[in-house]
Formats: structure tokens, C-alpha cells, sequence
């Protein structure tokens, strides 16, 4: 496999922002440098404007992580939680409007989502910001999804690639419930019921993304074999 042009272009884009982040803010450490790098030179394979919007949010994660591992920079950390939700919200459109919706950019998605929360909640967790079952929480809502989707490829029963509104409501709730904790803190305002709403409306939301998922797996149509086969 090639890297694509307008792909690689994106990339050396991308990089450039990332690597002018790090160091105008002072997060240059490898771990940073090394991240944005690794997820440039991935993503230059990957073709279509809409899976390039959406990995914005994978280089987003270095930023997620470094400013919600540090309290005074919480204002900050909304805005990039903003940028990642207004890129959630967006590629999809995109992907209707120039592209085809594919099963790349279907299983893309989920991903760059896992990587970014992922970043993000762990981040708030060892800062204090969040409680470290609810950061578990969030990065299971991704992580299990994907270990059986994997089992289900080698089962040989690979599944269909696609969103489904619990997934995207799911994810919308943890990035306004998260996101907005981040601002009302940034604020030097107490969240109050903000924060309790996300402990109480994350797991729940959690929960009812992998029935939904399980229910469409399960009533899954098979996919007919070809003339000839088997």
C-alpha cells in the first residue's frame, strides 16, 4: 500500500501544527513529539478528506493528555475537547458530501475516538480532575467494542463497519459531559452537578451502546455468497 497524496499532504499539515503546539506551549517532551510523527506517518496512507478530519482527533490526544495532566490549564482543554467534537460532528458529512461513506472510515471513527477519550480521561484521572473508574469507563465504552469486533474477524464473521446512534449519542455525552467539566473548572467554578450528571449519564450511556451494539451484530444480515462459492 502507497501513500496517498492529498493524504500525505494532510499529514506534513497536521505535523506542522502539532510539532508548533509543542513547542509554543512548552509540551515537547519525546512522548509528544514521537506521537505526532507516529500518527502523521499513518495517516498518510489513508485516503479521503473525511478520514483526514478524523484524525485530527488522534493528534488532538497529545494536547488532550498534556493539559488535562495539568489543573490550571483546564480552559485550555475545553476548547480542544470543542475541536474534537466539532471534527466528530463534521466528518460524517463530509464523508457524504465528497466522499462514500466506507468501512474504513466506519471503523476509523471509533478509533481516533478511543485514542483521543482515552488521552483525554487518563489524563484527568491522574490529575485529579475525574475519578479513575469513570476514566475505565471510557476507555472500555471504545476498547471492548474493538477486542470483539477483532474476535468476530477471526471467527471469520467480520462485522459491518457502521455507526449507530447509541454509539454517536454515547459519544457526543461523553465529550459535553467531560468537556464541559473541563470549562466550568477552567472557570474556577465548582461543577457541581455537572460532574455527578457525567458519573451518572456516562455509564449509563456506556451500557446502552454495547446492547444496541450487541442487537445489531446479532440481527445482522449475512452477507450472500458469491456465484460459485460456498
Amino acid at each position: 500500500m502507497l501513500p496517498v497524496r492529498g493524504s500525505v499532504i494532510a499529514s506534513a499539515i497536521y505535523l506542522a501544527a502539532g510539532l508548533a503546539w509543542a513547542f509554543l506551549s512548552g509540551h515537547s517532551a519525546p512522548f509528544y513529539l514521537a506521537w505526532m510523527v507516529l500518527v502523521a506517518i499513518g495517516g498518510a496512507f489513508i485516503p479521503g478528506i473525511a478520514n483526514q478530519v478524523s484524525l485530527a482527533r488522534a493528534y488532538l490526544a497529545a494536547p488532550a493528555l498534556a493539559y488535562s495532566l495539568t489543573p490550571g490549564h483546564l480552559g485550555l482543554l475545553a476548547v480542544v475537547v470543542a475541536v474534537a467534537g466539532l471534527t466528530d460532528l463534521v466528518d460524517g458529512t463530509i464523508a457524504r458530501r465528497f466522499d462514500r461513506p466506507s468501512a474504513l472510515g466506519g471503523g476509523l471513527d471509533p478509533v481516533v475516538d478511543g485514542l483521543f477519550l482515552g488521552a483525554l480521561t487518563v489524563g484527568l484521572a491522574a490529575g485529579g480532575g475525574i475519578p479513575w473508574w469513570l476514566a475505565a469507563v471510557v476507555i472500555l465504552r471504545y476498547l471492548l467494542p474493538a477486542l470483539a469486533g477483532g474476535l468476530l474477524i477471526a471467527m471469520h464473521r467480520p462485522p459491518v463497519l457502521r455507526h449507530t446512534l447509541m454509539g454517536q449519542v454515547s459519544t457526543v455525552l461523553i465529550l459535553v459531559l467531560i468537556g464541559g467539566t473541563c470549562l466550568i473548572r477552567g472557570l474556577n467554578q465548582d461543577p457541581g452537578n455537572f460532574a455527578i450528571a457525567a458519573q451518572i449519564v456516562i455509564p449509563i450511556a456506556t451500557i446502552a451502546t454495547f446492547i444496541h451494539l450487541a442487537w445489531a451484530v446479532r440481527h445482522r444480515r449475512p452477507v450472500p455468497a458469491p456465484d460459485g462459492g460456498c
